[in-house]
């Protein structure tokens, strides 16, 4: 049963985004909107995966979203913006979770926040982050003590803390065990929730990880020629709304059949991009 919500302002939009390498095309027309999900009486945030098979060219649109590297043509826009995405508009979780390893958890966090206009609440902020993802018996070690489940949590309050609202993740899910996969999952919507506005955009080829945690998902793949050949240039073939099919923040949604079903579909039109 899908939740009553409706959809507010575009908060990210990518606008036919083409990409070539000598003349060969990576990325083909890529087009994506992400809008603010409004529930009444709830506060959601926005959760989206780019899914699609190794090699499609994830990490390309992942660097392009971030304002990292720029498109051959196209472009993305946030909030309404003309100007494309530049560095450092969209936080960005690579899969090493860069921190600073000379300093502490609490430190790195606290100098995230160091822009933060009220700089009064930086302590609180912090103080409440650490104990809300279970850091905070962890805020005097050195990123290379903790666990990888653990430096995952540090870097994206980093981002957070940083002001933004987008996070964007590249593989978040990779080499983790069922325990952590929960985890990890739960962790994501719960920073979405932090904030109406908060955008987690996830970029994976985990089907089950990214249909648990997101509210939208687009799948990437590419055009087959008559010859049965795979056409260079991936773009989005299929746009699912996890809302609509009721898949979205459902407690315990990892083991329904629903989710299991609609895993199955999906993981069948991997064969096909």
């Amino acid at each position: 049963m899908s939740t009553s919500y409706t959809l507010g302002e575009t908060l990210l939009k990518i606008e036919n985004v083409c990409l070539e390498y000598d003349g060969r095309s990576i990325l083909k027309n890529v087009c994506a909107e992400v809008k603010n999900i409004i529930v009444p009486g709830q506060v959601k945030g926005q959760v989206v995966g780019f899914l699609g098979p190794s090699g499609i060219g994830k990490t390309q649109l992942f660097r392009i979203i971030a304002g990292l590297n720029k498109p051959t043509s196209g472009k993305v826009v946030l909030n309404h913006n003309k100007e494309s995405v530049r560095p450092g508009e969209v936080g960005v979780v690579a899969q090493n979770c860069p921190l600073f390893e000379h300093r502490t958890v609490e430190s790195n966090l606290k100098l995230a926040a160091r822009y933060n206009p009220v700089q009064a609440l930086i302590n609180q902020q912090v103080e409440q982050y650490l104990n809300d993802f279970d850091l905070w018996e962890k805020r005097n070690l050195y990123p290379a003590q903790l666990s990888g489940g653990q430096r995952q949590r540090c870097a994206i309050l980093q981002q957070i803390l940083t002001g933004g609202h987008f996070v964007l993740m590249d593989e978040p899910f990779s080499g983790l065990d069922l325990l952590m996969l929960e985890k990890t999952t739960t962790l994501i919507s719960k920073i979405a929730a932090m904030h109406e506005l908060n955008t987690i955009i996830v970029v994976t080829h985990d089907v089950t990880a990214a249909a648990v945690c997101s509210d939208h998902i687009w799948l990437m793949g590419r055009d087959t020629g008559p010859d049965g050949k795979k056409i260079p240039g991936a773009r989005i073939v299929k746009e699912y709304n996890l809302i609509e099919r009721g898949l979205a923040w459902q407690p315990g949604l990892a083991t329904m059949p629903a989710l299991m079903d609609f895993t199955r579909e999906v993981k069948s039109e991997f064969r096909n991009l």
